[in-house]
């Protein structure tokens, strides 16, 4: 796997997540974060319905520069 880490939120504590890796092989974007509680997930499959091996995870908009880092590098590769 060539996962390739661009960045963590920089208002954890002790170095946990939430964080944003880029897949290099895939040309992904691997994201950790917090798991949604019930009612988000639920109001998610509104939209759109949540398979088995899916997740609705959440990150602070705090994050957004790291994201557009992660779609940044993604586009030029």
């Amino acid at each position: 796997m060539a996962l390739r880490f661009i960045g963590i939120d920089p208002e954890s504590s002790g170095g946990n997540c939430p964080a944003v890796w880029v897949d290099d092989a895939t040309h992904e974007i691997v994201i950790q974060g917090w798991q949604a509680d019930e009612a988000t997930k639920k109001r998610t499959q509104q939209d759109s319905p949540l398979l088995d091996t899916e997740g609705v995870i959440r990150v602070p908009g705090r994050m957004a520069e790291i994201l557009r880092k992660a779609l940044d590098d993604l586009a030029g590769s």
